[in-house]
């Protein structure tokens, strides 16, 4: 079978301090304030030599801070929108005791960054500090139009800044409402899981017990008759339990680990399977061929359930992604100290979505027990899931 390519597809690991936007677009929106400094200047709101150079400091530096706000922390970030903030009211304050009227006071450049730092602030920053850097934010960009003087055409400007400072605040809150909402659906998900975890332990501990039990009742049934069959019994029996405890230890391994989203099946082997792809092309559609290679049936239980959760992932997203599939190969080879699942199929490539739930938990349940996966585009057309598992011989056993 010749080998296939596969673009590596891992889950996405949130991170406190990501852009919101792709580094692209981020680029482009930091590109367009730097702009309207330049329009601003064009327009001749920093050429009035009492207050000019400072509207133009205080922009820059609202600008400086979009620039940095990826690499703020929680609290750092409410901090900075709370000195640009502060900053960009003394400079109001300023112009407001320099009474000069006329439309010098506007100026969008700063406003923009300001809104921007506000959205960020809504957006993850700690809710204490966010208490502090809000009204400061929300007053520094309504009351800029309105500092010099206040007339029809300057209080219609800090309306207009108003309503873009209520939106940019309600896209933040709505950013930080859904990311909670989605951080409790993988807290519940991951107890969920653990908790059938838990069950899939107690079972597997009864079935090795279990047969470590009735090989140890064989074994002192043919003492006294065939004690020469005695040495070997026991060689199995140590053998049983060294591969129930470093199964075992690897599987509350996994229970333990506080931050893995693991997704979990119940202890399922190579019949199972069988039984996952018979039963896929039993519905109808695409057909599903299995192919064997290799001994399957001294595998630890983790690995077999690992493959087992490997297929029924990749089959699961055929059925759901994969338009105009006719056929589907699942191939499981033992070769040495490890297992290959590769599952591919001839339907249209299709994009990886990192958003949800199944190649996350995939990619976290494989890796728990020292694996990989990758998934991607078929250099023969289709698309392609490829996991590669270790196994783990029945050794000594470190206490």
């Amino acid at each position: 079978m010749a080998e296939t390519e596969y673009g590596e597809a891992t889950g996405a690991r949130g991170r406190g301090r990501a852009l919101l936007l792709p580094a692209t677009a981020w680029l482009l929106l930091v590109a367009g304030l730097a702009a309207l400094v330049v329009l601003d200047s064009v327009a001749g709101f920093y050429w009035i030599v009492e207050y000019g150079p400072a509207k133009l400091i205080g922009a820059l530096l609202a600008i400086v801070l979009v620039v940095v706000s990826p690499r703020l922390d929680s609290r750092a970030l409410p901090v900075a929108g709370g000195t640009a903030a502060f900053v960009s009211l003394c400079v109001s304050v300023y112009m407001h005791l320099e009474m000069r009227t006329g439309a010098q006071a506007l100026g969008f450049a700063e406003p923009a960054a300001l809104a921007l730092l506000l959205l960020l602030v809504a957006r993850r920053a700690k809710p204490s500090w966010a208490a502090l850097a809000v009204p400061l934010l929300c007053a520094a960009i309504v009351l800029r139009p309105v500092s010099v003087t206040a007339r029809q055409s300057t209080i219609i400007m800090a309306l207009l800044f108003a309503l873009g400072t209520v939106t940019a605040l309600a896209i933040g809150l709505g950013m930080r409402l859904l990311l909670a909402d989605r951080r409790r659906q993988a807290a519940a998900l991951r107890l969920e899981q653990r908790t059938e975890f838990a069950r899939d332990l107690h079972d597997f501990v009864a079935h090795h017990v279990t047969g470590i039990v009735v090989q140890a009742q064989g074994a002192q049934a043919m003492a006294g008759r065939r004690p020469e069959l005695v040495p070997p019994a026991l060689r199995r029996i140590e053998q049983a339990g060294s591969e129930a405890l470093t199964s075992m230890r690897a599987m509350v391994g996994m229970l333990r680990d506080a931050d893995g989203e693991v997704a979990l099946t119940p202890l399922a082997g190579i019949g199972e399977v069988r039984s996952l792809v018979e039963e896929f092309s039993a519905v109808g559609g695409a057909r599903a061929r299995l192919d064997l290679e290799g001994t399957f049936d001294d595998l630890p239980v983790e690995v077999t359930t690992t493959a087992h959760r490997v297929v029924m992932e990749a089959l699961t997203n055929v059925r759901k992604h994969a338009h105009g599939c006719t056929e589907v190969r699942v191939r499981v080879d033992r070769s040495g100290g490890r297992v290959t699942v590769r599952v591919s199929d001839d339907g249209q490539p299709r994009h990886v979505s990192h958003s949800g739930f199944g190649l996350k938990g995939l990619a976290e349940r494989v890796g728990l027990i020292g694996g990989s996966v990758q998934a991607g585009p078929a250099t023969g057309g289709g698309w392609g899931v490829e996991a590669t598992l270790p196994v783990f011989t029945a050794g000594v056993v470190a206490s």
